[in-house]
């Protein structure tokens, strides 16, 4: 029966609700809507994801008998910010995204991502913009907001912007979360963000949204530096009932450490054994000629959609999972 969906007709009227809710609410805010492409010659050097790559024959300048190497995005942030940069005012899309990893109760290699962008806010701004929608499409009204530092204070006890690569290891001993490959890796950030992952994560947002804000720098490549704390950058996520939701930045504009950044993320894949991607130049090119400060924000429809209707795995809120597409 792999030919028929996986999204009922009834919970499809239900979707087409919500993404209805979420026009309207831009609608009201006057933030424009705008599409851009899929595929693109640069792609994400981020050590964590990885794109769908695909071969073209025909641009320009490639080289004769030579294919171009595209690859489909994982999020539209890079088009949407060169359009900041060209002169756009506050725009969203909802759009497309696909993302090279294993399908599960929370994940589909190809997603629906609302994703958008504020000229003038903050993070906190930002938050508390995605905190109204949250309430428009989800209901309730109160939120709980905490930084990265304070959550893992209250959750395990540890200070991970000092927590030494010794200290984070006894901390993953003691939760039973140790393994070889963890440490053999010699990253205290990648013991960082697996104690997040496996201890934390599990313990916030249980019965109301919840904020976690100023990522360490290595984990945010793409955010601001705090003006109150250099160790931090200015990014957050969102997590309700075990999904994480939401992925938010006060955006780096400045073209040579973004530059710089992107390279250190190549030189984290090359440590790990993972091929370096292109850095996407015309995204450099559009900061070098200039993005004006602004925040920018991507949530998950399809899991917004999950939390909405309360159904626990993505393929019955998606027309057709990866195994029937």
């Amino acid at each position: 029966m792999n030919w028929q969906a996986t999204l009922t007709w009834q919970n499809a009227q239900k979707r087409a609700q919500i993404l209805q809710q979420i026009r309207q609410f831009f609608a009201e805010r006057q933030v424009v809507e705008v599409e851009t492409p899929a595929l693109s010659q640069g792609t994400v050097t981020d050590v964590y994801l990885d794109a769908f790559t695909c071969k073209y024959n025909f641009l320009a300048d490639s080289p004769a008998g030579h294919s171009t190497s595209l690859y489909l995005q994982t999020s539209p942030e890079f088009h949407m910010k060169r359009l900041l940069a060209c002169g756009y005012g506050c725009i969203f899309q909802i759009a497309k995204a696909f993302r090279h990893e294993e399908s599960g109760r929370n994940h589909n290699p190809e997603f629906t991502m609302l994703e958008w962008y504020r000229i003038g806010f903050d993070q906190f701004d930002l938050m508390q913009e995605v905190a109204e929608l949250l309430q428009v499409v989800l209901g309730g009204n109160k939120v709980l907001f905490s930084s990265y530092q304070d959550i893992f204070m209250k959750t395990v006890a540890v200070d991970p912007l000092t927590a030494s690569f010794a200290e984070l290891v006894e901390l993953l001993n003691k939760y039973d979360k140790s393994a070889d490959w963890l440490i053999e890796m010699q990253d205290a950030d990648l013991l960082l963000q697996f104690i997040f992952t496996e201890i934390i994560e599990p313990t916030i947002g249980i019965n109301q949204p919840q904020f976690i804000y100023d990522f360490p720098i290595a984990q945010a490549s793409l955010a601001r530096v705090s003006i109150d704390d250099s160790r931090v950058a200015q990014r957050f996520e969102c997590y309700f009932k075990g999904i994480e939701l939401v992925n938010g930045f006060n955006e780096l504009t400045d073209a040579n450490e973004q530059q710089i950044r992107f390279e250190q993320d190549n030189a984290k894949r090359a440590a790990q054994g993972l091929s370096a991607r292109p850095i996407d130049k015309n995204f450099i090119d559009a900061l070098k000629h200039g993005l004006p400060q602004c925040s920018g924000v991507a949530l998950g429809i399809d899991r917004l959609v999950m939390l909405a209707l309360d159904i626990k795995k993505i393929s019955e809120v998606q027309s057709f999972s990866i195994e029937r597409a």
